[in-house]
């Protein structure tokens, strides 16, 4: 009936905020904006309400609409948990808004130069690249503003403990700070602390040090223990010049090793300015530091001799392939190689052998200043010896197949004058007694 009361008619209407007629200040207008909110929220709240209620009212049996009359406070538990969530989720994200649309600090621009700084010259150079910096400077800043917005609202808004609010939310959380982290001292201190420990400890970043790998540097930079790049232009060599060939060279490299890049490192140390700031129960250990670098220094000589040597055995490039003079020799009617193809094979690996013994005489520092006999570690590591022979045997076997094939078609075309056959077809031809023109 018209005069029956229902659930609808005892909430008021929701009334929309008057229209501003008038120009107001700045103030003003954040004013009348927060009130606005505040409206919009209580109508959208009252919606929501009048909403739920009607769904309920509809649902009722039709005796129980005729005590519809009931306050909001004795509907059912599932409609008030309704209301709840609702309004929760409005203030949230009503809250969430208004945090992210204050203004945040922007970045500095001296935090863009600096990290402009750190990369090379070389890669910003081009017009691409310079529209690719600008493109990532762009990101970087858009990060920086995310990152400073997310933060303010994590510190000034404390998000409902509502599990349907993550599947709401696009954003992925932010990440936990640091754990077990102290930000609160000072680093200066320590810094200092620990550069100066650095110092007193570490001795490559002595003075001598550099030094030493300036006198490495220009003594083994364009230098080789055994230099045969050059031996294809000399004509064919046979085994025993070639071993005689790399002993004498490594003998000689040795002795100008000695007389030259050797005799700078004992002029250094004869001064008293290469200990200096050294202490003296570190002395030990600034030698031990001094005949590592010049191990190394050695080591890589003779590392890059090898791997120069092993080159010129390179199947795909053959312009530097050593030539050997080898003789197709008839002896007790057997016919073969002089040398041996084994020969060969040894008095090519004997080269490399020859490498790593060299410089292994080289007496450190401390020995030679008091007289004693310890010398550096200058020898080969043995992956390398193993490579180098294993390249140059695979390499020896695969250049050797022509002289193999030469001498199978000697054997072939040759081999039944010397292995008895021809012989014995004589014997049989003379016993059949042939006549004069079959001798002819």
């Amino acid at each position: 009936t018209s005069n029956k009361r229902t659930l609808r008619t005892l909430f008021r209407p929701a009334v929309l905020a008057p229209p501003a007629i008038s120009e107001t200040s700045p103030s003003q207008k954040k004013l009348l904006a927060y009130h606005r909110g505040k409206e919009q929220q209580e109508m959208i709240n009252q919606l929501l309400i009048d909403r739920a209620l009607e769904v309920y009212y509809i649902t009722m049996d039709e005796t129980d609409k005729e005590d519809a009359a009931l306050p909001i406070t004795v509907l059912p538990s599932t409609v008030r948990k309704y209301f709840f969530f609702k309004s929760c989720l409005f203030n949230y994200f009503f809250l969430k808004k208004c945090v992210q649309s204050n203004p945040m600090v922007p970045i500095q621009q001296q935090w863009l130069r600096s990290m402009l700084a750190m990369v090379p010259q070389s890669l910003m150079e081009g017009r691409d690249r310079e529209l690719l910096t600008e493109d990532l400077l762009k990101e970087v800043i858009r990060d920086y503003e995310t990152s400073m917005q997310r933060c303010v609202l994590r510190r000034a808004l404390i998000k409902p403990d509502i599990p349907e609010l993550d599947q709401l939310e696009e954003e992925a959380p932010l990440p936990l700070l640091p754990l077990g982290l102290d930000f609160s001292s000072t680093w200066h201190d320590s810094y200092i602390k620990a550069k100066n420990q650095i110092i007193s400890t570490l001795h490559i970043l002595h003075p001598t040090m550099k030094t030493l790998l300036d006198f490495g540097y220009t003594a083994f930079f364009n230098f080789l223990v055994v230099d045969f790049s050059s031996s294809r232009l000399k004509g064919p060599v046979d085994c025993k010049s070639l071993k005689t060939d790399a002993s004498l060279s490594c003998s000689k490299a040795e002795e100008e090793i000695m007389s030259t890049w050797y005799q700078r490192v004992i002029s250094l140390f004869s001064q008293s300015e290469a200990l200096d700031g050294v202490k003296l129960d570190q002395l030990e250990l600034f030698y031990k530091c001094v005949a590592v670098l010049l191990s190394n220094q050695l080591k890589e000589l003779l590392q890059r001799t090898t791997e120069d040597f092993v080159k010129l055995f390179d199947p795909e490039d053959r312009s530097h392939l050593p030539l050997f003079k080898m003789d197709l020799t008839f002896d007790e009617n057997r016919m073969e190689f002089y040398p041996s193809l084994q020969d060969l094979e040894e008095a090519i690996l004997f080269v490399v052998d020859c490498i790593g013994q060299t410089l292994q005489n080289v007496h450190t520092i401390p020995a030679l200043l008091t007289g004693g006999t310890a010398t550096l570690d200058a020898e080969l590591p043995p992956h390398t010896v193993q490579w180098a022979k294993s390249t140059l045997k695979k390499s020896i076997t695969d250049n050797l197949q022509g002289p193999k094939e030469h001498f199978k078609s000697y054997v072939e075309s040759y081999g039944w004058l010397v292995d008895g056959t021809a012989e014995e077809r004589i014997s049989r031809f003379i016993a059949e007694q042939p006549s004069f023109d079959e001798y002819t």
